[in-house]
Formats: structure tokens, C-alpha cells, sequence
């Protein structure tokens, strides 16, 4: 089967993210080739995204993504540029 990854919001705002086994496989292949020299990749519904989004929502309420990113940052940059995240966690 070809890899199927939707993002969406749910009507309530939730975030969630809907896979097949070829789009978890895709995910996570891409997530562990992240590190500080190749530091994110691309999610979209056209062709120019290192993972393929589908436009078909899962429920009539959903609002899908069909762009986004995943970013990896290491603590000593975010503490370096963005230091207001690296306050307390909850």
C-alpha cells in the first residue's frame, strides 16, 4: 500500500495525526534521520514534502493540514536562541 498520512484538528481542537503502516514507517524513518546537521523535514499535500499529506479528513468536522514541519532541536540551541522554552515543565 502507498503511505497515508492525514493531519487534522478535530472539531474540539485536538491535534491528531491518522496513519497507515507505510505512513507510520515513512514517519518514522524520517524522524530517526533527524539530528543537528539535517534538522527537519517538510509534510505536504503537494509533491514538494519529504512525506506525502492526504486532503481527505477522517471525520465531516475535521479541519486538515495539508503543510507543516517537524523541527529537532538539541537543548543548547533552544537554550541559545529560544531560551524561553526551556523554562518548567508542567
Amino acid at each position: 500500500m502507498k503511505p497515508r498520512v492525514t493531519v487534522n484538528l478535530s472539531s474540539d481542537g485536538q491535534f491528531e495525526i491518522w496513519m497507515n503502516r507505510e505512513g507510520r514507517d515513512r514517519f518514522v524513518e524520517e524522524l530517526g534521520m533527524l539530528h543537528e546537521g539535517n534538522d527537519h523535514f517538510h509534510l505536504s499535500s503537494g509533491d514538494s514534502g519529504d512525506i506525502e499529506l492526504s486532503t481527505v479528513a477522517y471525520g465531516p468536522t475535521d479541519r486538515v493540514l495539508g503543510d507543516g514541519k517537524v523541527l529537532f532541536r538539541t537543548d543548547e540551541w533552544d537554550q541559545l536562541h529560544y531560551p524561553h522554552v526551556m523554562g518548567k515543565s508542567k
